[in-house]
């Protein structure tokens, strides 16, 4: 994809990996041709097959990951790669390697430090009984607790900018990383864009990973934690809502009886109902002094993002000038091929409209 709208800049394509071998080889080889500037790396998750093997065969630089979970390997090659635009896909071959071109064009062009490959038709039919359904019901959730930024928050496919590569904490382990990718730009409101792309099929022979309740289990269960990270207000009003009405629910017939003959003769469940009442003005409290905390926290996560130079934008735009020229040759040749792609996707899109 040699142009000018990604010259001089820096690709890497990050390929997680967990017993692909029977794939991994056509997809470097499918990565390489589509975008020969980039920089591949296959990261070894602990195969116990022939993967690494076959990887450095295709030409990918290969490096092993011993902490299991996809999460693990998410956190290194973010930390150990240092380039301008990331392209990260998984290495069982459902994702085309020609679309990866179209994902960094519209990072760059839509100025995004972020685009989504967003899987055609996965909520109707994920490959696997039981995974359309709970892609339908996590997106779902994802919408009700943390807005509608995302449509598909367990896209494997996606291209980042350096920023938002050095700014995310990543520190989910397994298959749950998607959704922590999601809300850390959710949460800081960071630009992100979405791509809807065929999603093909594994191999006859290639099994996978996933397992539909176990994962499922994580998924949710990292949704509550980065529910109570982000938005304590809300996490700890509902847990406050729930203990208040179990306390209201043991507190009214014994209110009931103390009204009709002045006794309190179950003790045992009014003490207990005074304590669930106790519990939930706790939580409640305990939500507004954490919002403020996390509120603090998100400014803090918000500046460290802001200290990296967006993509595609002149180095710096200082006083001095010193980049002028720099800022002057942008200015010039970048914006037709801006143009030129952003009329080709919106055409693109009134046809599927």
């Amino acid at each position: 994809m040699s142009d000018g709208l990604v010259q001089d800049l820096q690709i890497a394509v990050l390929l997680p990996c967990y017993n692909e071998g029977q794939t991994i080889g056509s997809v470097v080889k499918g990565f390489r041709e589509a975008i020969p500037e980039a920089q591949i790396y296959v990261y070894d998750n602990n195969s116990s097959d022939d993967t690494a093997l076959k990887a450095a065969i295709a030409g990918a630089t290969v490096v092993r990951e011993p902490r299991q979970g996809k999460g693990h390997v998410v956190r290194r090659m973010f930390a150990d790669i240092d380039a301008d635009i990331y392209l990260m896909a998984d290495g069982d071959g459902t994702y085309a390697p020609e679309d990866g071109a179209e994902l960094i064009r519209t990072l760059k062009s839509e100025r995004c430090d972020m685009v989504v490959g967003t899987r055609r038709g996965v909520t109707s039919d994920a490959g696997r009984r039981g995974h359309a359904f709970g892609n339908s019901l996590f997106n779902r959730l994802y919408r009700l607790l943390f807005g509608r930024g995302f449509t598909d928050i367990f896209s494997g496919y996606r291209a980042f900018s350096r920023r938002f590569v050095k700014s995310f904490p990543a520190v989910s382990g397994g298959f749950e990383i998607e959704t922590e990718m999601s809300v850390h730009a959710s949460m800081l409101k960071i630009p992100v864009a979405e791509l809807e792309l065929d999603y093909g099929r594994r191999p006859e022979g290639s099994e996978s990973k996933l397992s539909t309740f176990g994962d499922g289990g994580r998924i949710l269960w990292m949704l509550a934690m980065l529910m109570k990270e982000t938005r304590p207000f809300s996490f700890f009003s509902y847990l406050s809502l729930g203990v208040l009405a179990a306390s209201m629910i043991f507190m009214t017939p014994v209110l009931v009886e103390y009204f009709e003959t002045g006794l309190v003769r179950r003790m045992p469940t009014w003490v207990l109902s005074m304590a669930l009442l106790m519990m939930a003005l706790m939580l409640f409290a305990a939500g507004m002094i954490l919002d403020s905390v996390a509120r603090g926290r998100m400014e803090q996560k918000r500046l460290h993002y802001m200290t990296f130079t967006p993509l595609g934008g002149p180095r710096a735009l200082s006083s001095a000038g010193e980049h002028a020229g720099e800022a002057g040759q942008f200015a010039e040749t970048e914006p037709a091929e801006l143009a030129k792609h952003t009329v080709s996707r919106l055409k693109r899109n009134k046809s599927k409209a």
